[in-house]
This record gives C-alpha cells, sequence and structure tokens, in this order.
C-alpha cells in the first residue's frame, strides 16, 4: 500500500499551471505514504524483535520514507 501511493505521488504530472488538483493529491499520496512508512517501521521493529524477519527489513521502510520525502521537497511538482 505505501508503495502503491509512492508510486502514485510520482505518478502525478500536472496538465498546466491551473492544475493545482493534481499538486494537491500528489502532496496528499506522498504524505500519506510517509505516514504509513511510520507504522511499516513499527511493525519492521516488532517482527525483527520476534525473530521472524532479518534486520535488512529496516530498509523498506526507510527506502519508501526517503522517496515520499523527496517527493514532498524536491521533486514536488511544480505549477
Amino acid at each position: 500500500m505505501t508503495a502503491y501511493l509512492t508510486l502514485l505521488a510520482f505518478a502525478a504530472d500536472p496538465a498546466g499551471p491551473w492544475d493545482s488538483e493534481t499538486v494537491a493529491h500528489s502532496n496528499f499520496a506522498a504524505g500519506f505514504a510517509l505516514a504509513l512508512t511510520a507504522a511499516t517501521a513499527g511493525l519492521s521493529w516488532v517482527f525483527v524483535k520476534a525473530g521472524w524477519v532479518r534486520r535488512w527489513w529496516y530498509a523498506v521502510p526507510a527506502g519508501l520514507a526517503v522517496a515520499a520525502v523527496l517527493r514532498l521537497t524536491l521533486l514536488a511538482p511544480e505549477l
């Protein structure tokens, strides 16, 4: 779900300078994806502590969080 929201945020491309709705939807998708990465990181922590998965699973929410933050800041769509 988080990867899908991040992909949607990156796929949004405004049609022109009047298309502020697409920019708002992209920002919402990236922000919601960032919030979900916090939950994913918490679940990863629980699963690593339980011994069900290895430590490299921390890289999954970290990578998605970096992608979402980049979309919200440096790679944000401009009007």
